[in-house]
């Protein structure tokens, strides 16, 4: 478990969540333990996708796979505990009242929720059923949309939504706020998912830390291959303006700290560049 959570990744999506935490002056001590749960989910999907039974890849992170290192059974049961960790960490016992990481039931329950909703069906574990049941088909642009939006989109939109889960907006803006941070959530998710895609044709193992080239290799639809290269690139640029733009709408809603999550968007676009 240590393995596969503490050694290398950008830890994108645990930043996501405190990054937006802060843009609506949230709990600092939910947003911490939020962030390490959904680090956590993240991790065990890893180990369980690079598995034979899934993508049967050797390389992650710049080293061997969970399951090439400790065999494919202690891989198997250390993603299976991870992903307990992780509603352990959200849902702490025998604190007493008022110790410093408390976290408040009703927050625990919401953060439980979104974490799940994203991890399960209608996120990435349907999207990862998807794209198994895809390989050697090519998927029309609105199938393609929806296998991503759930397998990588769904875990970056919620950590977004996890963060903002740690604050309390008035009753006044919480709609709108709400909203323009889930729509950014939602294009950054995308982006994401088609500068993986790009990447994988441009970029070399030393840069990915994962095996480069192995969607095509796997016959597996992709972005790059629906839209082609300099229009992959191009879909990106245009994800970014749109995240920008909501994070416009939550500053005139009078949300000021919002530069991490520009700056955070800006990193998931121009590594393709």
């Amino acid at each position: 478990m240590r393995y596969a959570v503490l050694e290398g990744g950008k830890r994108l999506r645990p930043l996501l969540v405190l990054a937006a935490s802060e843009a609506v002056a949230g709990s600092p001590q939910a947003a911490l333990r939020a962030a390490c749960a959904v680090e956590l989910i993240h991790a065990y999907s890893l180990v369980h996708d690079d598995m034979p039974c899934m993508d049967n890849d050797v390389l992650r992170r710049g080293k061997p796979t969970v399951h090439v290192q400790f065999g494919e059974a202690g891989a198997l049961l250390a993603g299976d505990a991870l992903q307990a960790l992780a509603f352990e960490m959200l849902t702490p016992q025998g604190e007493p009242a008022g110790a410093v990481d408390e976290v408040d039931p009703a927050t625990q329950a919401r953060l439980c929720g979104l974490l799940a909703r994203a991890a399960g069906l209608s996120g990435m574990a349907g999207g990862q059923a998807i794209d198994l049941a895809s390989v050697g088909s090519p998927l029309d642009s609105a199938t393609l949309h929806e296998m991503h939006r759930r397998k990588t989109g769904a875990l970056l939109q919620a950590s977004v939504m996890m963060g903002v889960a740690c604050g309390a907006l008035p009753a006044a803006s919480r709609c709108s706020v709400e909203a323009a941070l889930s729509d950014y959530g939602w294009a950054i998710g995308l982006a994401f998912q088609v500068m993986d895609d790009v990447l994988d044709v441009t970029a070399d193992s030393l840069t990915l830390g994962k095996t480069p080239g192995k969607d095509a290799a796997h016959d597996k639809p992709t972005f790059v291959s629906l839209m082609g290269l300099s229009g992959s690139q191009a879909y990106a640029l245009h994800l970014l303006d749109r995240a920008l733009a909501q994070l416009e709408k939550v500053h005139a809603a009078g949300y000021r700290q919002t530069a991490a999550l520009q700056g955070l968007a800006h990193l998931l676009v121009e590594r393709v560049r």
